[in-house]
């Protein structure tokens, strides 16, 4: 077992290849092996030839990077990635190691084959990704004891480790950081027949009982991503409990979604006022994102980082030079009138 500590909660991070007893049912909905991780198949096939190879060689697995939108289990990835080498892992994100200290005090207290998950690689300080560089190609780091002319340059040897870093922004990575993954496994939106597997599974470990048509009407509205599926059968769950016979139906899931403002295509209450703002009050676009979010009492980052990448790949939303615009399929959605042409002449 292995334990880090977070600077700003200062209470230990246990990472564990067994399960512990005080764990959780809430912790447990995280798959531990590849062969209980839904969806994935082309990462999952290319990992576990990687991490056959490595335990073969008894070698520690090449660096990892995982990217791809949030909730789509990059965490969850990591710690499979861990239970299947047969070795710890240490979690930290990247804007809490602000210094290369920081970053040392980790490397140095690593057993050999462990791994370093890092979240938000992306927002590693640039001094401290430096210091990253000799770590993973050479497993030494170089750290500077005293100051002025009598200051020494000290090597400290390594364990042989993992690097496994997740980020939502791969483009934001330094390609010199970039280069030195040996892994790159991008992760994709879930299809809505993954999710009902999820959901499934979910529902059985959390003791709910659901049909497939209940579990599919949830799947079908959750964005792609398992963490909102996860997200929304918990609150079903409570609706069913209260309100039905605690049985999870497509009926009942579809009442308890609708309470939720959550619609079929998984658009909710800010997702349509965003569309609704844009046609009634710019007539369909464009308008700029700030003056967006002005509009609607929301800050540009969220609606930028939050709700934009969605409406995108579901084609309700466009991006142009000047500004946001809506598409035909968002007036046919709202159950608006589409003018083209006449609308943006108005």
């Amino acid at each position: 077992m292995s334990i880090s500590f977070s600077e700003e909660a200062q209470e230990p991070i246990v990472t564990s290849t067994s399960i512990l007893p005080e764990d959780s049912t809430e912790g447990s909905l995280r798959p531990r092996y590849l062969r209980d991780y839904t969806g994935q198949e082309k990462a999952k096939d290319n990992l576990q030839v990687f991490i056959d190879a490595a335990r073969m060689r008894n070698e520690p697995l090449d660096h990892v990077l995982l990217y791809g939108p949030p909730g789509l289990g990059k965490t969850t990835m990591a710690a499979v990635i861990a239970n299947e080498m047969g070795v710890n892992m240490r979690i930290t994100s990247g804007p809490t190691i602000e210094k290369a200290g920081d970053l040392a005090a980790l490397l140095t207290n690593l057993q050999e084959n462990d791994i370093l998950f890092v979240d938000e690689i992306h927002r590693l300080n640039r001094a401290v990704e430096e210091i990253l560089y000799p770590a993973m190609e050479d497993y030494a780091i170089d750290i500077i004891i005293g100051k002025g002319p009598s200051a020494n340059s000290v090597r400290l040897d390594l364990p042989h480790f993992t690097l496994i870093g997740a980020t939502t922004r791969a483009g934001q990575l330094s390609a010199p950081l970039r280069d030195r993954f040996g892994v790159n496994l991008r992760l994709e939106l879930y299809s809505p027949e993954e999710l009902q597997r999820i959901v499934t599974r979910s529902a059985d470990i959390l003791g709910i009982e659901i049909e497939p048509s209940g579990a599919y009407e949830i799947a079908s509205r959750s964005r792609g991503t398992p963490r909102i599926a996860n997200r929304m059968l918990k609150r079903v769950r409570d609706y069913a409990q209260v309100r039905a016979d605690g049985v999870i139906t497509k009926e009942v899931a579809n009442d308890a979604l609708i309470r939720l403002e959550v619609d079929q295509l998984g658009l909710d209450a800010t997702d349509r006022r965003m569309l609704r703002s844009i046609i009634e009050f710019y007539n369909g676009g464009p308008v700029g994102l700030d003056t967006l979010a002005a509009t609607i009492g929301e800050e540009a980052v969220t609606l930028e980082d939050v709700y934009e990448p969605y409406l995108l790949q579901q084609g309700f939303l466009t991006r142009t030079p000047r500004g946001r615009c809506v598409t035909r399929r968002a007036y046919e959605h709202l159950g608006l009138e589409y003018l083209g042409q006449q609308q943006m002449e108005l």
